[in-house]
């Protein structure tokens, strides 16, 4: 990693927990960035990750917020933490970059945009996952037409039963332990609906309004949650886009991981295998375009045995996808986490705004509290914000 500050830009980690790992994992991507030094308001977690990447240690956030080399303040902290950790780093004259949600409450992501627009400053919210080359293959296909216009968007966000799983023995490259009973009191929507939403809004521009339903379907996730209060681990909601499309977005913490996306258009299907991967697969099946010799012999053998096989050809055919040598996280998180600061750092340097930036974090924001906040009832929500970038549609 280049160590030249006069073509980088300084950033600075506030929470040093499991999430940070995954993006010290990736800052070597982008020689842009200058890891000026992290702070953390648990000192032993602080010491742990300091040590283990040889990062500078602010004794206090005020001190961080003091330092003239830091441009960037990525806020990793919990949730709860996200607006007033933002909002202070604003009031400091520093950009911001968060992760999601860029607050818990609308209200509050709305004052951060404000504020943040007021002082010339820019507010911008991970996740990073639509800035991949899987992405742009899809939008690039879109663009030209190739299944005709978008009508009907399926994406996954099921994570599988992890509660059931050996969470508590978990841990990031720099020994933090995996916030599992954090995570269910948040609830799978919040922590995972962002991936999906990213893509979308990115792909087909603003929501218009929103029928969702959610709730907590497994109340009992193990004896190390009990007496806690969690949030639902289960919502589906139906996204009318003002370019046209209408998609289903399910986030789920039971059913088999599945995090595709399948794009149905008026001349054929587009399906990303994986959000969280970066060079994900991607293929793409024409209407009427004739079936390879594979697809037409496993249907064939189905008809003959009577039953449907096992492991199945995907239909249609590959995507051309550049793949660029990175650092990634291993499966399943192979997201480029710092890829988002990267371009939030250049386009500060342009005095422009990024995409996943101002309007656009939030309007990801109310969508995937709108989701996760729909009760045990369907409800209809009409979105607050929106934005102004049109759709590639």
């Amino acid at each position: 990693m280049a160590t030249d500050s006069v073509f980088q830009t300084g950033i600075a980690f506030v929470g040093t927990g499991f999430v940070a790992d995954y993006y010290m994992t990736t800052l070597k991507n982008h020689p842009n960035l200058r890891l000026v030094g992290a702070y953390d308001h648990n000192p032993a977690q602080l010491t742990r990750f300091s040590r283990f990447y040889g990062v500078r240690a602010y004794e206090s956030f005020e001190a961080l917020l003091a330092d003239p080399d830091i441009t960037v303040v990525v806020n990793l902290t919990n949730p709860e933490s996200h607006f007033a950790v933002s909002r202070r780093a604003l009031e400091a004259g520093k950009h911001i970059y968060s992760e999601k949600p860029l607050a818990m409450r609308v209200e509050d992501a709305e004052t951060l945009v404000a504020f943040a627009s007021e002082r010339g400053l820019t507010a911008a919210s991970a996740p990073a996952n639509a800035l991949s080359p899987a992405h742009a293959a899809v939008a690039n296909a879109l663009r030209a037409g190739e299944i005709g216009r978008p009508q009907l968007i399926y994406a996954e966000m099921e994570d599988g039963a992890v509660f059931r799983d050996r969470w508590q023995t978990w841990q990031s490259r720099s020994g933090a332990p995996w916030p599992g009973l954090h995570e269910f009191e948040i609830g799978c929507t919040l922590e995972h609906a962002g991936y999906a939403l990213s893509w979308l809004v990115s792909l087909f521009g603003a929501v218009d309004s929103i029928t969702a339903f959610s709730t907590l379907a497994f109340s009992d996730k193990g004896e190390d949650t009990a007496g806690h209060g969690l949030g639902p681990d289960f919502s589906v909601g139906c996204l009318n886009f003002r370019s046209g499309p209408v998609a289903r977005l399910t986030c789920g913490l039971a059913a088999p991981r599945d995090r595709s996306l399948t794009i149905l258009g008026d001349k054929g299907t587009i399906v990303v295998r994986d959000l969280w991967d970066h060079t994900s697969s991607v293929r793409i099946e024409k209407v009427g375009q004739p079936r390879r010799f594979i697809e037409k012999i496993a249907g064939r053998l189905e008809h003959t045995i009577g039953k449907a096989l096992p492991l199945r050809p995907s239909p249609g055919r590959p995507l051309r996808i550049s793949v660029p040598k990175l650092q990634l996280p291993r499966y399943p998180s192979r997201i480029d986490f710092c890829g988002g600061i990267a371009v939030h750092a250049e386009a500060i340097k342009a005095g422009k705004a990024p995409f996943f930036s101002g309007h656009v974090a939030l309007h990801i924001t109310e969508a995937a509290l709108a989701l996760s906040n729909a009760g045990n009832a369907a409800a209809s929500y009409r979105m607050r914000s929106s934005f102004s970038p049109p759709a590639v549609v």
